[in-house]
């Protein structure tokens, strides 16, 4: 089995200890971090924004690519540590959603947390990063709660409108 591991720094934990527990003692696993280069992009244009006045010196987006290259360099060694087996690390960079599915392109399980609302039940559990993973994953996908799962209690009410049909089946 071949078992790719999305960390982020919110959730890593809680995703490292479940795919130890479940992913069987022969899995291939890979650790994933993805960074997302918008926040360099923001840099550029803000540069690009002060129109003729006195820019920062030139090395402010290299800066923060090295500075999340250095992170995510750190968080998959931890996760690597907490997981107690071997794991293959990668690091990538981009849009983190698409980063995620191309590198589940060869894998027979994708492990993943809810990163969104984490006190009730619902769509909004989900960023929308981890949405469309979970809808474009090229393979199966471990979705777990980073912390114990909101009880259903907290499940959204039905919409309105009129009960859905009753079932013939058994009637005379």
């Amino acid at each position: 089995m071949r078992a790719l591991v999305w960390i982020n720094e919110d959730t890593w934990e809680a995703t490292v200890a479940e795919a130890a527990e479940f992913l069987p003692g022969d899995a291939e696993i890979t650790l994933l971090h993805v960074t997302s280069t918008e926040p360099e992009a923001v840099a550029r244009a803000a540069r690009r924004g002060l129109l003729g006045r006195h820019p920062p010196p030139p090395a402010t987006p290299e800066t923060l690519r090295e500075i999340s290259e250095q992170a995510a360099s750190e968080l998959l060694a931890e996760a690597r540590t907490r997981l107690r087996r071997p794991a293959t690390l990668r690091a990538r960079r981009g849009r983190v959603e698409r980063e995620v599915v191309a590198a589940a392109e060869h894998v027979d399980v994708l492990v993943l947390a809810r990163d969104g609302d984490r006190e009730r039940l619902g769509p909004r559990s989900l960023a929308s990063a981890t949405r469309f993973v979970i809808d474009h994953a090229p393979c199966r996908v471990l979705l777990i709660w980073p912390d114990t799962a909101p009880a259903l209690t907290t499940l959204p009410p039905p919409p309105p409108g009129p009960p859905p049909p009753q079932s013939a089946c058994g009637r005379g």
